[in-house]
This record gives structure tokens, C-alpha cells and sequence, in this order.
């Protein structure tokens, strides 16, 4: 496998921001976000290297 390096800029426009760090669960990983964005779509994007 090949390692690649991505280098991007993009803006987002948006309702609200929150930084947090991924948590495992189960057999993937999750971040928690308010009740209230229940049913609305999210963008995750990572920010530091695997």
C-alpha cells in the first residue's frame, strides 16, 4: 500500500463547530455531538495524520 499525501483547502459554511478527540466503540470509533443535531448532516474531517 502505497502512503499519499493529501493537501486541501476547503471552506464550510456552517451552523456550528466542535472540536473533539474520536473515541473507540465496538469495532469503529465515535465523537458525540449535541442532542440537538440529532437527524441533521455533519461533515467530520481529520486533521492530523493517521
Amino acid at each position: 500500500m502505497k502512503e499519499i499525501e493529501i493537501n486541501q483547502t476547503e471552506k464550510i459554511k456552517g451552523y456550528g463547530s466542535i472540536e473533539k478527540t474520536v473515541k473507540p466503540q465496538g469495532n469503529g470509533a465515535m465523537i458525540l455531538v449535541p442532542k440537538s443535531w440529532t437527524g441533521k448532516r455533519v461533515k467530520v474531517i481529520l486533521i492530523e495524520p493517521l
